[in-house]
């Protein structure tokens, strides 16, 4: 087995895939009115322009995309499912600002309550949530916050899950990009990103509410996926806009906007000028095969070596497209192996220069061989 170990497998590509190019971060014709902003490439998370991005500010409603990010990945885990029914609380029903009006004691389904903070940025929605998966508010800010760290979300303190004003509750545009990328990631939430009008149904008369999204961009931007709005006397006009054309999928955040119209032409000039001048190209989705390992000792010798992540490259529209793929496999492998275990990498080059990476995972458990298995392959070698 040690000699399939540590290898290293350059790989030669010349296909329609190259190396991330920085952008100009300040280019100084898109004249941002806005206090705050960055631009950011989804696939990749490179910045592509930045005005004080790291600047810690008061987010509003834009909190909720770490309240949804929870939401979501607490359903794909399992630990809850749409169709869970949470009964809300008098705390729940008491916030006040963008809300669904729900009552005590009423029962909603964890797709209703996702749909209302979504679409109408409710704040008793995400109280109901946070209670339901963290038994607390106080332990699903905690589990926000921690979250953020793992995120690499340096300039950020959550307070609260809805973004109501409070004291030491603080993000940055840069976070905020971080964030909202990472929810992009789940499939299951663009559905309620992208609705531009719904309805929901409360309380005890059963009376129907209509939602329409706080996103305006969703109705007018060519290609918008979200992401979500926020606004209080502090923070004033924010979003974190995001947009998909083609395999170039951007997010650009805004904070502090004078008003509501200059936040959403601040998110668009961003977008605007992302799409006109960068293209993202996808080298490898997440779970797709990209090695095969041999181990001899294993119960299956050949063994599929899988991205753990969606791998892409941002380029700047007419640079050379040419790049190496090296595979680099993990010294001293010791079986068994647990099911997503990173095992090697995969590298890619420009010019000799490492441009990004992705880790090479089993997407199987992987076994010792028996010693029926031991004897047998044996024996095929001497024939």
């Amino acid at each position: 087995m040690k000699k399939f170990i540590g290898v290293f497998l350059a790989i030669i590509l010349i296909i329609s895939q190259s190396t991330l190019v920085f952008a100009d971060k300040n280019p100084a014709n898109l004249n941002l009115k806005c206090k705050s902003a960055v631009l950011m490439d989804v696939t990749s998370g490179k910045v592509l322009y930045e005005k004080d991005c790291h600047e810690k500010l008061p987010p509003a409603s834009v909190t909720k995309v770490m309240t949804m990010l929870l939401i979501c990945e607490a359903i794909e885990s399992g630990k809850i499912k749409l169709t869970d029914e949470v009964t809300i609380s008098e705390n729940a029903s008491s916030m006040g600002g963008s809300q669904i009006f729900l009552e005590p004691n009423e029962t909603q389904t964890v797709d209703t309550l996702l749909k209302g903070i979504a679409v109408a940025s409710a704040n008793d929605a995400c109280v109901a949530m946070a209670e339901y998966i963290g038994g607390s508010v106080e332990e699903f800010v905690d589990m926000m916050n921690k979250r953020a760290k793992e995120l690499g979300m340096n300039d950020t303190n959550f307070v609260n899950t809805n973004g109501l004003p409070v004291d030491n509750h603080y993000t940055s545009a840069y976070d905020i990009a971080l964030m909202s990328r990472e929810l992009l990631k789940h499939e299951m939430i663009e559905k309620y990103l992208t609705t531009w009008m719904d309805s929901v149904v409360v309380g005890k008369k059963q009376a129907k509410i209509g939602l329409a999204n706080t996103n305006k961009m969703i109705k007018y931007y060519n290609g918008a996926t979200g992401v979500k709005t926020g606004f209080t006397g502090a923070a004033k006009y924010c979003v974190s806009a995001s947009a998909k054309r083609g395999k170039t999928h951007l997010v650009s955040v805004v904070l502090r906007g004078e008003t509501s119209q200059e936040r959403f032409k601040d998110a668009s000039t961003l977008l605007d000028y992302g799409f006109a001048n960068y293209e993202s190209i996808k080298i490898c989705s997440k779970n797709e095969k990209l090695y095969t390992l041999n181990m001899r000792k294993a119960d299956d010798e050949n063994i599929d070596l899988v991205s753990k992540d969606d791998l892409g490259i941002l380029i700047k529209k007419g640079d050379s497209k040419e790049f190496t793929k090296k595979i680099k496999i993990n010294d001293n492998i010791k079986l068994p192996i647990k099911e997503g275990t990173t095992l090697g990498k995969a590298m890619i080059y420009q010019d000799g220069k490492l441009v990004d990476e992705v880790e090479l995972v089993n997407n199987k458990p992987i076994e010792k061989a028996s010693y029926l298995q031991m004897l047998k392959r044996l024996a095929e070698n001497i024939i």
